[in-house]
């Protein structure tokens, strides 16, 4: 089969066509035939070297797919309700760029009614991550207040529409006005320009000082501080990025005072069982929202896989909004 293998860790370029034997499913297991692969950071991290590929998952980058289901073992289909010829959209711990990918049962969806592969590729590294950490780890609730740092990302296209589907208020910073204006037409409440703009007096005045619930934060670093700031009594902030680094210094006096969560996870190295229980909570609460338009991916540009390296040199300029696909 065709894959797109990381060469050497680098810059874009490093990626490049190539052949691999096909994979062979196992126990609990499919193998998709791919029609789409999503591009998430993570694997830009993966290719310049800083994410290590967990134990027994695929060196070949790629972490969600979309396709057709050509093999598998039938028991664990016939369980979760699917059989060949099924088209789904699977989490997988790599070998997402490939036309032939492997992908445990429970962490497979069926493509939801009206979606088009390209747009079911582009659903399952972000709406597994959005759930897990806002609506499990940070408990958001109807009626409370949201901040999405970084509202344009694939990551942040999702987090608008759901929490706004599932009854919060949705605040976003974004990085010009273009994107904030990107971001309000998603369904986002109130949207800030952090390049010309402070989020934090900005958040208090939109709150009226009150601060907000919930932060979902891709940054880290120097940003941590200052969403402590933000962060109403009992809020929870949840990282599940390092864009800014790894060290972040905090006024511990406000977490105590405002009896405040601090948390984050990664998702790529956590069990099968756990990653089965989110698809499961998707599959409920999620995807008939997808199927009804209530919620629509959001797709900024779309390449042939050969042309991974261009979708990564896009990934790097920040300069999209929402999701970037490859095509086989």
């Amino acid at each position: 089969m065709n894959v797109i293998e990381i060469t050497a860790f680098g810059a874009p370029d490093v990626l490049r066509l190539g052949e691999r034997p096909a994979p062979i499913e196992g126990l609990g297991e499919v193998l998709i035939r791919v029609a789409a692969s999503g591009v998430n950071r993570p694997d830009v991290l993966q290719r310049t070297g800083n994410y290590p590929v967990p134990a027994g998952a695929s060196d070949i980058p790629g972490l969600e797919v979309a396709g057709e289901i050509v093999s598998g073992d039938a028991q664990a289909m016939a369980a979760a309700g699917f059989k060949i010829g099924d088209r789904v959209c699977a989490l997988v711990a790599g070998g997402g760029y490939a036309e032939l990918c492997v992908a445990p049962v429970g962490q497979c969806l069926p493509v939801p009614a009206g979606l088009s592969d390209v747009e079911a590729a582009s659903l399952p590294e972000t709406f597994f991550t959005v759930w897990s950490n806002v609506f499990d780890r940070a408990r958001l609730q109807a009626g409370e207040t949201l901040l999405i740092q970084g509202g344009s990302s694939g990551i942040g296209v999702t987090a608008i529409q759901m929490a706004k589907a599932l009854g919060a208020t949705v605040l976003v910073t974004a990085g010009s006005d273009d994107k904030c204006a990107a971001c309000l037409a998603l369904g986002a409440d109130h949207a800030i320009n952090y390049k010309s703009s402070d989020f934090v007096a900005e958040l208090k005045a939109l709150t009226n000082g009150r601060g907000v619930d919930v932060i979902l934060d891709m940054v880290a670093g120097s940003y941590v501080a200052r969403e402590v700031e933000c962060l109403a009594e009992d809020g929870r902030l949840v990282i599940i990025g390092l864009q800014g680094g790894i060290k972040a210094e905090i006024n511990a006096g406000l977490v105590l005072r405002k009896r405040l969560t601090v948390t984050g996870s990664t998702l790529r190295p956590r069990s099968i069982e756990f990653k089965t229980a989110i698809a499961k909570a998707l599959k409920d609460r999620v995807w008939p929202l997808l199927a009804s338009a209530a919620i629509k991916p959001v797709i900024h540009s779309t390449f042939a896989a050969a042309d991974a390296a261009k979708a990564h040199t896009l990934m790097e300029s920040n300069q999209h909004v929402g999701k970037i696909v490859l095509t086989w």
